[in-house]
């Protein structure tokens, strides 16, 4: 049986009701989130063993964490305690012509000030067969790229496939370093990785373009260009995404293998009840996808787009939808019906 281990950060999610801006908000709906605890969550709802590794405060909300991973059905054996706080982030969701908004308040988190060391990387990848972290995760502070990165070794050293979402965050990267100067060396070592090609190339620390995904020709030139600087690199996937309101999105998917192009049909999702962490949700379809769906990769990169999709009618960070539902979008049932 696979096991998924996943690295990085789980916030307290602070976010304003029924559309409200910041400023005419009274109350904020508390819950939890974060990139790659989201990934577990979906994970754990396909029926695969997901663990979530991470560092929390030892107070009260902490423990509240705690439980939230325990209540997704999230392994949390390996989570250790030190450091101030929890992260927060504030979201103000954004509907038509207005878009969402975030704010960050997360530094000297738990997370923000972990340090090489602090996690038994041997003890922890002792059965997982595949490790997945995040450019969250190093975009937070140096000492949080260092453990990240300390992860990432100890899984290539154990032959464990190993999955990035490069998730370029510009509000996060403030501690003195760009992405070209971390990302590098840690996506050396990736087996599969999710993300756009200009963003790959940004972090990557090579020029910028800006690529037509519906040209066939051009597509597998600027993929194999990543395949020539990762080494490792057997996977790379892309969402598509056209945002025609806040609340009205268009989605699609783009996967190559080094050899084949692969595209998913564009899905229209309208209305949005949240768009939040559907990044997240394709990136756990797309984990789920590649182990289930061997030598398929048109099914396992149609399985990701379908459970992006549904995660957009979701309030929260996490995609709560079963296997049988994402399966069932696959085979063409999104009319909506009561289940009776």
């Amino acid at each position: 049986m696979s096991k998924v281990v996943a690295f990085g950060e789980i916030m307290l999610r602070l976010s304003t009701e029924s559309h409200l801006r910041f400023s005419q908000a009274k109350a904020f709906g508390a819950s939890y989130g974060g990139g790659e605890f989201n990934v577990c969550v979906s994970l754990a709802n396909y029926g695969v063993n997901a663990e979530f590794v991470t560092r929390l405060p030892e107070n009260e909300i902490g423990a509240s964490a705690l439980k939230e991973m325990r209540k997704m059905n999230v392994e949390s054996k390996n989570v250790v305690f030190g450091g101030e706080r929890l992260g927060i982030y504030f979201l103000e969701t954004g509907a038509g012509a207005r878009g969402s908004n975030v704010v960050y308040d997360r530094a000297h988190s738990s997370m923000a000030t972990i340090e090489k060391g602090t996690i038994d990387w041997e003890k922890v990848l002792e059965n997982a067969t595949w490790f997945h972290w995040s450019g969250i995760t190093p975009a937070i502070s140096e000492t949080a790229a260092e453990a990240c990165l300390e992860a990432i070794k100890a899984a290539h050293k154990f032959g464990i496939t190993i999955s990035c979402d490069l998730n370029y965050r510009s509000k996060l990267w403030q501690y003195g370093k760009t992405p070209s100067d971390v990302m590098p060396e840690m996506l050396q070592y990736c087996n599969v990785i999710l993300g756009d090609i200009d963003t790959a190339y940004f972090m990557l620390g090579i020029p910028k373009v800006n690529p037509n995904y519906q040209d066939e020709k051009s597509l597998p030139v600027l993929y194999t260009k990543l395949f020539d600087m990762i080494p490792n690199l057997k996977t790379v996937a892309t969402t598509l995404r056209y945002s025609v309101s806040a609340s009205h999105q268009r989605i699609g998917g783009i996967l190559f293998d080094g050899k084949s192009v692969y595209h998913a049909a564009i899905k229209e999702v309208n209305p949005v009840v949240d768009r939040v962490g559907s990044g997240d949700a394709f990136m756990g379809g797309l984990i789920y996808g590649l182990q289930e769906y061997q030598n398929n990769n048109q099914k396992a990169l149609d399985f990701a787009v379908a459970a992006c999709c549904l995660k957009h009618t979701i309030a929260g960070d996490y995609n709560l939808v079963t296997l049988k539902e994402v399966e069932n979008m696959l085979d063409g049932n999104a009319s909506g019906l009561v289940s009776r």
